[in-house]
């Protein structure tokens, strides 16, 4: 068996499998990435948390045959100063250093975790966007995914980027609204990626899940309902509207919202607005499959 953590900026995730079969997979919001964008560093309060989930996940993979690990780390780590105090109680806790992936190693992992598991006709070339608190993905490839992704890029939006720069009021301002937007706008101009060229979006990650449980209107979070879902475009757009609009109460006492993204999920869901806006399509196809089941992937 294998193990694979995803390290991001707002969650740690957990997969442990023989694939394709999976035996654990588990997600903690921890909000590694608290206050990085402002101050550069990893606040203490922050690795107590992750520390704390990363108990948790050793006493997991202890109760497993694991005979190979490997620990990704993405955005909060890569721009955090004191990342050594990290990296030091990972190896504490689970043996392992963890890789701090840059961002073409983020972007490819997303691709390949989420067009692996596609299941539903997707036209290419398809666009897999990966929506996390620190950045966010863009990767351009085929959708059997063989070849690997032909562009691709990450940027430096995400949900609890954006809402800790822009989104200070409960609920926003149409003045902070706007200004978060204009932020993600001018990053999709500069991304590189021609997106009025793509022909099938694939979004995974728990900004876009969330919106996609959401627009399914579920009593409760449930991937197997929200994997492979195919809203459409319009749906997504007016859910978006919606949620942006709530208070953080409101949005907490939805049934399907996880614990922890509440005060980020508009922030995450404007990133996802804009990027379809600029899209011909009229339908997402939602995946639960992700960068943690890339990074699993990588070590059969």
């Amino acid at each position: 068996m294998i193990a694979a953590v995803d390290c991001g900026t707002n969650t740690i995730k957990l997969l442990v499998g023989d694939l394709p079969e999976v035996a654990v997979r588990e997600s903690r919001t921890v909000r590694l990435g608290q206050g990085v964008d402002t101050t550069g560093e990893l606040a203490d309060e922050a690795l107590e948390r992750a520390f704390a989930c990363l108990d948790e996940y050793a006493a997991l993979i202890a109760e497993h045959d694991v005979t190979a690990i490997r620990f990704c780390a993405t955005s909060a780590t890569r721009d955090a100063s004191n990342a050594a105090v990290f990296t030091d109680g990972v190896v504490a806790r689970l043996g392992v250093r963890p890789e701090v992936l840059s961002g073409d190693e983020e972007a490819a992992l997303s691709y390949d975790g989420a067009v692996r598991n596609l299941r539903v006709a997707a036209e290419p070339p398809v666009l897999v966007v990966d929506i996390g608190g620190g950045s966010t993905e863009l990767v351009l490839g085929p959708a059997s995914g063989e070849g690997g992704p032909v562009a691709g890029v990450s940027l430096d939006i995400g949900s609890v980027r954006l809402h800790e720069r822009h989104l200070h009021t409960d609920p926003p301002t149409t003045a902070e609204i706007l200004a978060c937007v204009r932020d993600i706008e001018a990053q999709l101009d500069g991304s590189g990626v021609d997106l009025a060229a793509v022909r099938s979006v694939v979004g995974v990650a728990g900004s876009v899940t969330t919106v996609a449980a959401g627009v399914l209107d579920l009593p409760a979070y449930d991937p197997e309902r929200i994997d492979q879902s195919t809203p459409s475009v319009a749906d997504v757009r007016e859910f978006v509207l919606r949620l942006v609009s709530m208070t953080v109460a409101e949005r907490r006492a939805l049934p399907f919202m996880a614990p922890g993204r509440a005060d980020v999920i508009a922030a995450g869901a404007l990133i996802l607005d804009r990027v379809l806006v600029r899209t011909p399509v009229d339908r997402l196809v939602v995946s639960e499959s992700d960068i943690l089941d890339g990074i699993a992937w990588s070590l059969v």
